[in-house]
């Protein structure tokens, strides 16, 4: 995994949204893939938008609890995804491809919470 510096996790979250923005264009126009693409363009693009804000946060406190935010959002895409990739879009690379990359993004901001809950306790 390695350490990751601010600007990293911002471009990645911000290339993993767009990602799934072209992903969630290719779904087909039926009502379940409408709503589960909603779902996970909402909860990919928070992701990014939480590490945004984290990037501004006006404390320690306030930069894990906004991590902590995007770790949920990517774990919430990770679920969608997993239905994606189960129930509409089976054996496409891509979705599998995201999937994997939402499930390293959460690994990712849990070791960015864990670091900076360490710096606090310090």
């Amino acid at each position: 995994m390695g350490q990751q510096s601010p600007r990293d996790i911002q471009k990645r979250t911000f290339d993993f949204a767009i990602r799934t923005v072209k992903m969630v264009d290719r779904l087909p126009r039926t009502l379940a893939a409408v709503e589960i693409g909603r779902q996970v363009l909402h909860s990919s693009t928070s992701i990014g938008a939480n590490v945004q804000e984290a990037d501004a946060a006006e404390s320690k406190k306030d930069f894990v609890h906004k991590m902590g935010i995007a770790r949920k959002e990517a774990q919430e895409t990770r679920y969608w995804l997993g239905i994606i990739r189960a129930a509409i879009l089976l054996n496409d690379p891509e979705i599998e491809s995201l999937w994997k990359e939402s499930d390293e993004l959460a690994r990712i901001l849990f070791a960015i919470i864990k670091s900076a809950r360490t710096q606090i306790a310090t």
